[in-house]
């Protein structure tokens, strides 16, 4: 059957391809100075039609598509908009579809963004069918040939180098989120301390502690006092042993370390701290570590290919510092089912902050914690001795990290959704989630059930029992998140306080703080309270700037995002401290600038500017505020605070995150004493 509705494919396209039965007419239509709508016509032959934009099933026919090559001449206002197709069953598909017949207008409005002549390349492709055959002609490319005009691109130039205007409610858009000049950002960039990431000791004791769990699972654990024993007993005397595994544990730090600078050194720090802030990239992390975690709980083995393993292996086998290196290499390969989820974890979790250096240290950390044993038994070996038997153990440590993998993998989803502001894995679906995920996972380690590899349980060990405990008390802690409680404990991991399902939690009543918002009749309306009583802007420069200057207090820029860990550690750890939530409402003005919202700028804000080395046009949100945030502050890491005067000057250093509470009013009262109100 399917050759035969092949042939009679083939038999109507040789018969029909000579003729499109469709003749395709381009014009433009002028909206305004800055904005044109593309008009393509399409006008059909008798019995003929084309299929809708709209038309998505798979097994149904293709789609009518327009493709507009990027152009930092011009963007593109929303997508493009059809005449009203006919709908009806059709017969050659045997579906209902979404069709014109007779004639059949497209139109696509754009924004110019450029003073010069623009050309707008339209790639356009269509599906000709009658009640019998279908045509496919290949597509086609029409130019459309604009002019631009001065005004647009004025309208678009980078702020960078422009001023704001002495009067604060007649300024622009552009020109008050990215204003004051380099002077300013060089001052705060020679001055004080730089915005800080995670402390190089944060990641690597969290490598260290990784590399330590990696040694406990089946796939390292029993290759210690075997690799041990082959360079104690191969070695023509003691000291030769001891110098040839130090050896072996130096090539096992060198080659991950090699992999975390690899990854960064290809991606770049900074790319890689915007993909740990990207959506999409969140949500793919967010599979991949289910899918490690059920690697771990036991569904499957993650192992590399035999025969790439095999080879390795004999490499190995050759004498000397070559032979040593490959032993080194091997391991790694062979223990990759259980190491690499954490490898996989730990890497993305240290480049998210931006800086080469975290990639490193996270990787040392982890390195030596798994290269120390084969050192230390291989120089005492008599120590090997009291190392505890392989057993059904080792499986349960990987059970445990498949539920911790469970668990964070959440985390990546919150992440995405945070970003997108989807409100599916609210703060209560996320904390009940968890309180499922360490509820399974203290039943387990009681042995209150097994997994498809573990032995029978004949008595919990103390190491079980604390384990147990601790996961215990995670579960009974998560509770009262249900119904608002802050959970400090695991801030920054939760999603926010005022991410719930409904806006103060189960059963939260009404924030008591509400009151204490300040009545301005103009601004009021632009300003937010949060839970804990913080008064703020919201995404909102430019009134939150003319706030500032009307009321004489300086302007506290807050470069946050969604999916930023250490920003709700402030928000949560910091910010509720009765004395900074005093400064915070009465002696500054507070907006908070989220770098990762991907909603659209309306189109009379996009922003045509010079950003790393290429000329881009500023679409949504959260790039407008990353942009400022690298160009005047040289920083791309959040959270990032900057107090500015009413001239928009830096009062002090900018401060990225730091846990100290007293150092955090230090630095508030710092920028204040030297706060002087603009004169009027």
């Amino acid at each position: 059957m399917k050759k035969f509705l092949l042939l009679f494919v083939l038999f109507a396209l040789k018969f029909s391809a000579q003729e499109t039965h469709v003749k395709w007419d381009f014009e433009t239509k002028k909206i305004s100075d800055c904005e044109i709508d593309l008009i393509v016509k399409a006008s059909i032959k008798k019995y003929w039609h084309i299929y809708s934009i709209t038309q998505k099933n798979p097994d149904g026919p293709n789609a009518t598509s327009f493709t507009f090559t990027p152009n930092s001449d011009y963007a593109l206002v929303g997508t493009v908009k059809e005449s009203t197709p006919h709908k009806e069953f059709d017969k050659v598909f045997s579906m209902n579809v979404a069709s014109h017949e007779n004639k059949a207008t497209f139109t696509q409005r754009i924004k110019l963004l450029s003073g010069k002549k623009i050309t707008v390349k339209c790639r356009y492709e269509a599906q000709i069918c009658d009640s019998a055959s279908c045509t496919f002609p290949p597509a086609d490319t029409y130019e459309f040939q604009l002019n631009g005009s001065p005004i647009c691109a004025t309208s678009v130039t980078s702020t960078a180098t422009q001023s704001v205007t002495s009067d604060s409610t007649q300024t622009s858009n552009n020109t008050a989120v990215i204003s004051k000049t380099t002077v300013a950002a060089t001052e705060n960039k020679s001055g004080g301390t730089s915005a800080e990431t995670l402390s190089w000791l944060t990641i690597f004791l969290a490598g260290f502690v990784g590399g330590f769990a990696a040694l406990l699972t089946p796939c390292v654990f029993p290759m210690i006092p075997m690799n041990v024993s082959f360079f104690t007993t191969r070695s023509k005397t003691k000291k030769q042993g001891i110098h040839n595994a130090l050896i072996y544990a130096l090539f096992i730090i060198v080659l991950y370390v090699g992999l975390g600078l690899g990854v960064t050194l290809i991606f770049g720090a900074g790319a890689l701290h915007t993909l740990s802030t990207n959506a999409w990239f969140n949500l793919a992390f967010f599979v991949l570590l289910l899918v490690f975690a059920a690697s771990f709980l036991g569904a499957f083995e993650i192992v590399l290919p035999s025969s790439f393993v095999n080879k390795m292996d004999a490499k190995s086998e050759k004498g000397g510092i070559a032979g040593i290196f490959f032993m080194a290499f091997t391991l790694a390969l062979v223990s990759f089912s259980c190491t690499g989820p954490i490898i996989g974890t730990l890497l993305v979790q240290a480049a998210a902050g931006g800086d080469i250096g975290g990639p490193f240290w996270g990787m040392f950390g982890f390195a030596l914690a798994l290269s120390l044993p084969f050192g230390l038994f291989a120089a005492f070996p008599g120590w090997l001795n009291a190392l505890p038997k392989s057993g059904g153990w080792l499986n349960s440590v990987k059970v445990v990290l498949g539920f911790l993998e469970l668990a964070l993998a959440l985390k990546f989803a919150s992440n995405a959704d945070l970003v997108w502001q989807a409100g599916i894995l609210t703060r209560e679906v996320f904390i009940g989630l968890w309180i499922v995920i360490f509820g399974l996972q203290g039943v387990y380690l009681i042995g209150g059930f097994k997994t498809s590899h573990d032995s029978d349980l004949k008595n919990v060990s103390v190491t079980r029992l604390f384990f147990a405990i601790v996961s215990f008390f995670i579960t009974i802690y998560l509770i009262p998140g249900m119904w608002g409680a802050p959970l400090k404990l695991f801030s920054g991991i939760l999603p926010p306080l005022d991410y719930s399902e409904s806006p103060h939690g189960f059963g939260g009543s009404q924030n008591s703080h509400q009151s204490t918002i300040n009545t301005d009749i103009e601004f009021n309306k632009y300003i937010e309270v949060n839970k804990n009583g913080i008064i703020h802007f919201k995404n909102d420069y430019e009134h939150a700037l003319a706030y500032a200057r009307k009321v004489g207090k300086p302007l506290m820029v807050d470069f946050t995002g969604h999916a930023c860990a250490n920003c709700r550690k402030t928000e949560d750890y910091i910010w509720p401290e009765p004395e900074i939530t005093k400064r915070l409402n009465n002696d500054v003005v507070l907006v908070s600038l989220y770098v990762d919202d991907k909603r659209s700028l309306e189109p009379k804000d996009f922003m045509k500017v010079q950003w790393y080395g290429k000329e881009r046009v500023i679409t949504d949100i959260g790039d407008k505020f990353k942009y400022m945030e690298e160009t005047l502050y040289g920083q791309s890491t959040q959270p990032l605070y900057v107090l500015l005067d009413n001239n928009e000057k830096p009062l002090n250093a900018v401060r990225g995150y730091n846990s100290s509470i007293e150092e955090y009013k230090a630095w508030m009262d710092e920028g204040i004493a030297k706060f002087k109100p603009s004169k009027k």
